[in-house]
């Protein structure tokens, strides 16, 4: 289900209103996986990785419920499972982040399955002006209404694809990384939907 987020939530405007993401240099992801090391042995040192990660795996997670309990309770099972979970991580190149997102998607799939519900999908104004500027559609109110019904046709793991990419600006490999594909499957399968959404609007 495809909704736009209150304009009363505070949450929602800190959505709108934050940074764009910034990518994370190898050093970065080097001197974290140092701290993921120490963690694995001491597991009271999670809690920094907590700190730096909590309101970014819970907007992640919000933007798929639209509901701030639900998400509060998704969040807390997220970084449960990865406390629980470290000593199985291994470090591939992309940040911490990935990996928590990976667990982060599971738990939301999970959650509305055992509900037998669609998911929602929460639509900033900038994040569908960038997916019309990459099928090469003008923006006005007719082709907006025509996108929106083009991705109400996407099964989950295509209108995953278009989040993370579109709406989230997530490079290949992370994505890749979340989705558990390779990062040249990630690209394919991202193009392969953006050409059934150019189809879509014609």
């Amino acid at each position: 289900m495809l909704s736009n987020l209150q304009t009363n939530s505070t949450i929602a405007k800190y959505v709108r209103m934050s940074a764009p993401r910034k990518t994370v240099s190898a050093k970065d992801m080097q001197e974290e996986w140092l701290e993921i090391q120490a963690a694995q042995v001491k597991p009271a040192l999670f809690q920094p990785l907590y700190e730096r990660y909590y309101e970014e795996i819970f907007l992640f997670i919000y933007r798929r419920s639209g509901d701030e309990e639900i998400t509060g309770d998704i969040c807390a099972h997220v970084f449960l499972k990865a406390m629980n979970r470290l000593n199985t991580y291994t470090f591939k190149g992309v940040p911490f982040s990935a990996w928590l997102y990976r667990i982060a998607s599971n738990e939301v799939a999970q959650y509305y399955r055992n509900l037998q519900k669609n998911r929602t999908v929460s639509l900033e104004e900038a994040s569908l002006n960038h997916l019309m500027d990459e099928v090469d559609e003008p923006f006005d109110e007719a082709k907006r209404a025509d996108m929106l019904k083009a991705l109400d046709t996407l099964n989950e793991t295509d209108m995953q694809l278009i989040e993370m990419r579109f709406f989230e600006s997530k490079s290949y490999k992370e994505i890749a990384d979340i989705m558990n594909i390779t990062e040249n499957n990630a690209k394919v399968k991202t193009f392969r939907v953006l050409n059934r959404l150019k189809k879509h609007l014609l």
